[in-house]
């Protein structure tokens, strides 16, 4: 895999993610224009995410491990 995602760029990807890789990438990128002038950290982990995404095949996303881990 080119890119090493971030453990919070996984809990991310595994809240919007559709199923493909460039479902993911248009939900993100929808999400992005909803998001406020004061969550400009939720701005940025979202375009990293984005930008990793773009780097990976189809099949490196689908051996990704995106289940949301909501005890961390």
């Amino acid at each position: 895999m080119k890119e090493k995602f971030t453990f919070e760029e996984q809990q991310l990807m595994s809240i919007y993610n559709p199923g493909t890789r460039l479902g993911l990438i248009r939900t993100l990128a929808e999400m992005r224009t909803y998001l406020d002038k004061d969550e400009q950290e939720l701005k940025d982990l979202t375009d990293s995410a984005i930008a990793k995404l773009n780097t990976i095949t189809d099949a490196e996303f689908d051996a990704l491990d995106l289940v949301p881990d909501f005890d961390s």
